[in-house]
């Protein structure tokens, strides 16, 4: 996607110029983003989806006025003539190729930002109560009607008897009715409740990671402690020492010597951009538990070793995470052993790697094989 030409995604907006005035800025609904949507699953398939252990899904009802939760997989669900109850099942795009080129559409925003697609059902007058999130959010009506309340309020108070996060105040300010192909953006924070209008509803949220700062810092810590069991500093090989310490006349009392000597050893550690980038570059491609690849039979595999395909693509796995800064080149929580080269790093951006115009060095090759022969990776004829 040009991120510089209108676009129908975002009501006749560029990328940039979406991305510079919405974008935790403010909300946007967009009437028709999608024109004669179809939806990447049917509400049958949604539903069998949350039958599957390695699946995500919660089941979300009101009964006697107090909300009820419970979580998956549902071996049953109540029927669909009963009204006011919500199923969600999370991270669609890992198990359905459909939903993943959904998310695909939304990569104007950086992959280190996108988390998952996440699909609601609800029969009339079904939702999942006033809430907010800490993440950008896009709601897409993939069928039926939904009634959405926003609002921008400073009083976050949950509900503290609620078995999910439900606001205890909510002062909604607009509202929208959103039909199959209507989408409504909304900045982190932003208040909102949706009610579905009738049956067969089905929402689909485009979801962004956001994480803490406290989070990134405790993950820069973290990896730079690992990073020290591998090669230690010049600074901090050695032991502590205190020659001269005076006999203690309080013996329990902490030396300053020991604090001081502390800070100094911290103060060797060497943050900057390059530990920042190895740890956000193996943390953010980081695979979710539940996703398990499985090998290809090798008999069906190319040797792109030795014999590199004259036509055909290779295409990166649906859950296949892969980033890059500058030379390095980060896949499924792993460092590759090879540079991000100009082709590595379009296989990245593109996820895919035309093998017609390709012309990868003997490094590459055995990289590429490598992820080939772990199921990350797949050749397309």
């Amino acid at each position: 996607m040009n991120p510089d030409l209108p676009t129908r995604l975002l009501g006749g907006l560029s990328p940039s110029r979406f991305m510079q005035r919405h974008w935790q800025r403010k909300p946007l609904l967009i009437r028709g983003a999608f024109e004669n949507l179809r939806p990447p699953l049917s509400i049958a398939q949604v539903k069998r989806l949350a039958r599957r252990d390695e699946v995500e899904s919660r089941l979300v009802w009101r009964e006697q006025g107090a909300w009820q939760m419970e979580r998956g997989p549902f071996g049953r669900l109540p029927p669909a003539r009963e009204p006011e109850w919500t199923l969600l099942v999370q991270g669609v795009n890992l198990h359905d190729d459909a939903a993943a080129d959904l998310m695909a559409q939304f990569r104007f925003v950086p992959d280190a930002r996108l988390d998952d697609v996440m699909i609601s059902i609800a029969t009339d007058r079904g939702g999942v109560g006033p809430h907010f999130d800490s993440y950008d959010v896009f709601l897409l009506q993939a069928s039926g009607r939904r009634r959405w309340r926003i609002g921008r309020q400073r009083d976050l108070e949950l509900d503290p008897d609620a078995p999910l996060k439900v606001l205890r105040h909510f002062e909604p300010t607009e509202e929208f009715v959103l039909e199959a192909g209507d989408m409504l953006y909304l900045p982190p924070a932003y208040a909102h409740d949706g009610i579905a209008e009738g049956d067969d509803c089905m929402t689909i949220s485009i979801g962004f990671r956001s994480p803490s700062l406290a989070e990134l810092a405790r993950g820069m810590l973290e990896f730079a402690s690992e990073s020290l069991t591998e090669r230690l500093p010049p600074a901090l090989r050695g032991h502590y020492k205190d020659a001269g310490q005076p006999a203690a006349r309080q013996p329990a009392a902490l030396p300053e010597a020991m604090v001081e000597a502390a800070l100094a050893a911290v103060s060797a550690v060497k943050f900057d951009a390059a530990l920042a980038a190895r740890h956000l570059g193996c943390w953010l491609t980081e695979p979710k538990p539940e996703v398990v690849f499985d090998p290809p039979d090798p008999a069906t595999l190319p040797d792109l070793e030795m014999d590199w395909p004259p036509s055909g693509e290779l295409v990166l796995d649906r859950r296949t995470l892969m980033i890059h800064r500058g030379r390095m080149l980060f896949i499924n929580g792993e460092r590759a052993e090879v540079d991000a080269t100009p082709a590595l790093r379009g296989l990245a951006d593109l996820r895919r790697l035309a093998c017609a115009w390709a012309k990868p060095g003997d490094d590459e090759r055995a990289a590429l094989q490598e992820w080939l022969d772990s199921g990350w990776l797949h050749y397309r004829p």
